[in-house]
Formats: structure tokens, sequence, C-alpha cells
């Protein structure tokens, strides 16, 4: 597969994702690969209620630490998901959500250069 083709296979599996363990899909969904880093944004991924909760600062702090924690929770199986689609180590996972701008970034750590393999 190409770079791009491997970057695809990864947006449709972390929408899948999202969709089965966090409760929606994003509306869009971009993914990156750069050396030995998988870079996932979503845009478009919180509900009306979300949203509304995210009003006020109580509500973001609740908001991001129910998603933190749907996150945590599910993290194993992500990491099998990605490890599944590149055949390579997951070394850690990072995720961090913008109530005001409705993204989330996901930000995927590999054991190796992923992109030595696009290259040969």
């Amino acid at each position: 597969m190409t770079k791009g083709q491997v970057e695809a296979k990864i947006s449709e599996a972390i929408s899948k994702f999202e969709t089965e363990h966090m409760g929606r899909g994003p509306k869009q969904i971009r993914t990156r690969i750069v050396q030995d880093l998988i870079i996932i944004r979503l845009k478009g991924f919180l509900s009306q209620s979300e949203q509304k909760l995210a009003e006020d600062s109580q509500g973001v702090e609740l908001l991001k630490k129910v998603r933190t924690m749907l996150f945590e929770g599910s993290k194993d199986y992500l990491i099998s998901i990605i490890k599944g689609i590149v055949d390579v180590e997951v070394v850690s996972t990072h995720s961090d959500i913008s109530t005001k701008t409705g993204e989330k970034v996901i930000i995927i750590s590999l054991s190796e250069n992923l992109e030595d393999q696009f290259s040969k």
C-alpha cells in the first residue's frame, strides 16, 4: 500500500472506532503519517448535547473528563487496530479535544519510522 492508502485506512478505522466506542463518528477526519508518528485530526465529533454542555467551564471540564475516560478505556482496542494496519508496535497514544473548535487530535507514537516503509 502507498502512504496515502495507509492514511486512508487508518482514517476509516478511527472513524469506526469513534462511532462504536466514543458514541459518535466525526464529520471529517484526516490522518497523516510523519516519521514515527500518526497524527489524526477529527472535526465535528461532538454531539449537540455535548456542545451545549461545553458552553460553560464546568461543562468543558466534565466533557473532557468523560471523553478522556472513554478513550483510555478503549485504548487497547485502538492500539490493536493501528497495529493491525501498520504492523509496527505502538509506543504511546495521546488524545485531546477542543470544545471551542469541535476538533479532536489523536497522536500515536510508533516504535519505527513508518515513512521509511514507503520510500522503498
